[in-house]
């Protein structure tokens, strides 16, 4: 009865479903995700390594951004960074107290789409840090002294030694934030970024069909996080192979298992 409503219109959700309008508004959506979730995760790993550094300035510095960054809402910095032409009219690159280079207006330097990438970016990369953390330190630190008495420098260490054992801590719980962050993208609509659910409501807005474009905003999101959650899957397989860790388990492994017949167990009298 539920799905049967008539005021659900399953016919204007098909209408509407592929339109190129959507299809322009998803493709924004998929974009930010991917460049929002690169700005984090290159953040994460530089911040990590700050904070597992022997220097009390990075790690200080590192700290301080995660602080910062975990306590103040994504919202917050969306609309922060989209209006930072109020605290910045202009962005200039010079001498300090010096002559100035070159200048840029800031309500033209600073986009919608530039801003979402500010505000997601460098929020995720707080998260990131803390699971790559996270991750470098469940290596043995055996392995570490072990590269570094063949002679393999601390980078090469990391690159090539600790940050490959690593990734089987690393990868599902990033995997996760691949998906919060295509869901986070939702939030871009607050500042007129032309996303999926931005681009749904400029429509209901105009047809009053609020229902149904709702409904073709959560079956895309829908859909796409299902693919996201597969591949991560694969993903966690991969990196899972020569570990006590268990992989996820397949469908086609579970009915397998639920199949497979039972053995009877016969007592011998003793």
């Amino acid at each position: 009865m539920l799905v049967t409503n008539p005021n659900f219109e399953w016919d204007v959700v098909l209408r509407y479903f592929n339109t190129e309008s959507i299809g322009r508004g998803l493709w924004t959506t998929l974009k930010l995700t991917v460049i929002a979730m690169a700005v984090g995760i290159v953040l994460g790993v530089l911040l990590a390594v700050c904070r597992l550094s022997t220097n009390w300035l990075l790690r200080s510095l590192a700290a301080l951004y995660i602080w910062f960054f975990r306590g103040v809402p994504a919202l917050v910095q969306l609309i922060f960074w989209f209006n930072l032409s109020a605290l910045m009219p202009r962005v200039s690159i010079g001498i300090p107290f010096g002559p100035e280079f070159t200048h840029w207006e800031t309500n033209a330097l600073i986009t919608p789409l530039l801003a979402a990438i500010l505000g997601l970016g460098l929020n995720e990369g707080a998260y990131m840090a803390e699971i790559v953390r996270g991750g470098l330190m469940s290596v043995d630190q055996g392995q570490t002294e072990a590269a570094q008495a063949l002679g393999m420098s601390r980078t090469r260490t990391l690159f090539r030694v600790v940050l490959p054992q690593a990734m089987r801590f690393i990868v599902p719980p990033t995997g996760s934030q691949v998906i919060n962050m295509l869901k986070a993208t939702s939030l871009v609509s607050v500042i007129a970024l032309s996303d999926l659910l931005y681009t749904v409501q400029s429509i209901y807005n105009r047809t009053f069909q609020t229902i149904p474009l709702l409904l073709v905003a959560c079956v895309w999101y829908l859909v796409i996080t299902s693919i996201l959650y597969v591949g991560q899957s694969f993903i966690e397989r991969h990196y899972a192979r020569g570990s006590n860790r268990n992989a996820p388990t397949r469908y086609r492994d579970v009915l397998k298992i639920r199949r497979k017949p039972a053995v009877a167990r016969v007592e011998v009298p003793s």
